[in-house]
C-alpha cells in the first residue's frame, strides 16, 4: 500500500518517489542521498537497489495509462519541468499534483518498472 507523499519543496519530485515506493520519509531519502534538490536516474535507480527493489534498466515511452507495468517510477515532460511521478496498482501518486486515475498533464512520458521483494 502506498501512502501518498506531497513534495517538501518543488525541487524534491524524487524524493517524494523514492518516500512512497519505500516507505520512508522524505527527509529520510533527502538525508540518504545529501540532496535536496532534483535527483537524476542514477540516485533514483541507485536508491531503490540499495533498499532492495528491483528497477529495470530500460526506460519505455508511454503513452496509455494500460501500458504500465504494476508499479513504475515517471519521468513526465510537464508544461514547467521534467518531473518524477509514481503509478502503483491503478493509481498516479503525483508528489505535485496528487493522487489521480490518470498522467498529470505532460508531453512526453517515460517509465521504469519497479518490483518490491514482497511481489516476487
Amino acid at each position: 500500500m502506498i501512502r501518498y507523499i506531497h513534495e517538501p519543496t518543488d525541487l524534491q519530485c524524487g524524493q517524494a518517489v523514492l518516500a512512497m515506493v519505500l516507505g520512508m520519509s522524505a527527509d529520510e531519502i533527502v538525508r540518504f542521498l545529501d540532496n535536496d534538490r532534483e535527483t537524476d536516474l542514477k540516485e533514483m535507480k541507485n536508491t531503490l537497489r540499495h533498499f532492495g527493489a528491483w528497477v529495470s534498466d530500460q526506460r519505455v515511452e508511454v503513452t496509455e495509462k494500460e501500458q504500465l507495468p504494476k508499479i513504475c517510477m515517471l519521468s513526465l515532460e510537464t508544461p514547467r519541468c521534467w518531473h518524477w511521478s509514481l503509478y502503483a496498482h491503478g493509481v498516479f501518486y503525483d508528489p505535485e499534483h496528487g493522487v489521480m486515475n490518470d498522467f498529470p498533464t505532460a508531453k512526453r512520458k517515460y517509465y521504469w518498472e519497479i518490483r518490491l521483494d514482497k511481489e516476487g
